[in-house]
């Protein structure tokens, strides 16, 4: 089905709407020729876009409502996991994302941390993404989250399920047992205009018009604490931090900061820098002395000249449920957190990819009553343990190093604490590990939890990501996944692969079917089949006798209890 716009101005009439998009602004309105969507998607961000092409993957249409006319130009978002990058793959976007960033693949991930000031003889290398490379089917990017975005807009432009209109806001929503009615205004304008959905998601940022309208609550974790966003260039700091080769990010732990971080970030290699700490209560861009903030942090004078100040409140806060009805939020309208650790957006493509195979199940037809709870179910535990057991962890326990050790009293027993940090195994990063283990849709162990701690193996396991080794043929793995779900059988048992096709086709799930037995991976698997999702976490996995095939894709479904 074509769609077409109509621009005010004259200039366009009956264009195709794909084409159009690209140059859609606050003066313009679309006019579809359908009246109603699948979903519609408020917020045009990296986590709306990314949920919109992966509806689109899945056949689903959508309109993406961003109040914005056009990207904003703030650094932030930058460090992506390989984890991201597979979706990256998935979403057809790679080699752009690759082209788009201003950092050479050179300078990797990994950063430095060091004590009090970024020039401080104490430091050590820290938070290196590619350590944990070898178990996904991608790896790490880094490119400030305005070039990921345009990235995946061009994207979205090429799909004829989405339509992408910029400078209109959400207003209002109202829903029934049938769907959602959102009215939405021209941010910079006076006209109004209602589209309905199937569902709605709000991609709409930490202060969600759509959460608060659909009355989904939040719980928040306030620290007291006023930050500072500081964008600027200084050939003079590029320079100084040279002393430590191709390194992208740095952290200084000082005492003074309580806990908080220092954190500076290259946008770029033509001098171009974000920083972020906490400042004073009270300031502003007027009664504060930037420059000499920034000196103190690095330790030495440089040349600074700014582009942005911008402040924040330093708060953590998550949604007590992801969705109400047929309205349902992700990304930071769900959990936000200060940007520790680059956990933020890549948190949010996973709730994407997550709530995107389950809202085309449901409107597909082959999704039961308890699919879309597991949403929650699912995400809600692994940002609490993100935030409990990376973030505050990290702040707590920099506070109690510096209250404990100093090099002015005790230089001795300073060298030594900081010797045990450096010798660390970059749990931030290693043991950073989000998992569904008890989510109610996958066939795990009684009484796993879900959450965001672990350590990365192959062993397939309910609830896990499904790390992707490399075929005997150097074919790859991830690349013969299917959209829908895939049955890995590793030993060529027939029965088996019959029982679970049959029991799919009854159900109308996409299933396709992969032997692997000539590939010898029952030993590295530590199972003989494995059920993957759409979203390549793992359903169930074990021997074939133990699995009936009806049970598990029922389950796996949220077709259980009352459905069945």
């Amino acid at each position: 089905m074509r769609r077409f716009c109509i621009a005010t101005d004259g200039e366009t009439d009956r264009i195709p709407c794909r084409l159009i998009n690209k140059r859609v602004t606050s003066e313009a309105r679309v006019v579809q020729d359908q009246k109603s969507y699948d979903v519609i998607i408020v917020g045009g961000g990296p986590v709306g876009i990314g949920l919109a092409i992966d509806l689109a993957v899945n056949g689903v249409t959508c309109i993406v409502v961003e109040r914005h006319a056009s990207i904003q130009r703030i650094p932030k978002g930058q460090n992506l996991t390989p984890r991201t990058g597979e979706h990256f793959r998935r979403w057809g976007v790679t080699e752009a994302i690759r082209a788009a960033s201003p950092i050479p693949r050179s300078y990797g991930s990994g950063g430095i941390a060091s004590y009090r000031t970024f020039m401080s003889d104490y430091h050590y290398e820290w938070f290196n993404r590619a350590k944990i490379v070898n178990y996904y089917a991608a790896t790490n990017e880094r490119l400030p989250q305005y070039e990921t975005e345009a990235v995946l807009r061009a994207r979205a432009v090429e799909c004829e399920e989405i339509t992408l209109l910029t400078g209109w806001s959400f207003d209002t929503l109202t829903q029934d047992e049938g769907g959602v009615t959102v009215r939405i205004s021209q941010t910079s304008g006076d006209e109004h205009h209602t589209v309905s959905a199937r569902y709605v998601v709000g991609c709409d940022g930490a202060r969600s018009p759509v959460r608060q309208a659909a009355g989904i609550t939040q719980t928040t974790d306030p620290h007291d604490r006023l930050m500072a966003l500081l964008v600027f260039n200084s050939r003079q700091l590029d320079e100084k931090l040279s002393v430590y080769g191709d390194k992208t990010i740095f952290n200084a732990i000082n005492p003074d900061m309580n806990g908080y971080w220092q954190f500076l970030g290259r946008v770029d290699l033509d001098c171009n820098w974000f920083f972020h700490a906490p400042v004073p209560a009270g300031t502003t861009r007027e009664n504060f002395d930037f420059h000499a903030f920034l000196e103190k942090a690095v330790g030495a004078p440089i040349d600074v000249t700014f582009d942005y100040v911008g402040f924040w409140e330093l708060r953590l806060s998550l949604a007590d449920n992801y969705g109400k009805g047929r309205v349902f939020i992700a990304g930071d309208a769900a959990h936000s957190h200060p940007p520790y650790g680059g956990y933020g957006v890549n948190t949010g493509f996973e709730d994407a990819r997550n709530l995107s195979w389950k809202l085309a199940a449901c409107l597909q037809g082959w999704g039961g009553e308890h699919l879309l709870e597991s949403y929650t179910a699912e995400r809600h535990p692994v940002f609490a343990s993100t935030r409990d057991d990376f973030i505050l962890k990290s702040i707590i326990e920099d506070r109690e190093f510096t209250d404990a050790y100093n090099p002015d009293l005790d230089l001795a027993g300073f060298k030594e604490a900081w010797g045990r940090r450096a010798a660390g195994d970059d749990s931030m990063v290693t043991q950073y590990l989000p998992h569904y283990a008890g989510s109610p849709i996958v066939c795990g162990q009684s009484g796993a939890r879900s959450g965001a701690t672990g350590r990365h193996g192959f062993a397939a396991r309910a609830g896990h990501h499904l790390s992707p080794p490399s075929l005997p043929d150097d074919a790859d793995l991830w690349d013969q996944l299917g959209k829908g779900f895939t049955l890995m059988n590793l030993t060529g048992d027939t029965a088996l692969t019959a029982a679970f096709t049959a029991a799919a086709e009854r159900r109308g799930i996409p299933l396709k079917t992969l032997d692997l037995a000539a590939a010898g991976l029952v030993n590295m698997y530590e199972a003989e089949a494995i059920l993957v999702r759409p979203d390549h976490f793992v359903a169930w996995a074990g021997a074939g006798a133990e699995g009936d095939a009806a049970d598990i894709l029922d389950r796996a479904t949220g077709m259980f209890g009352d459905d069945q």
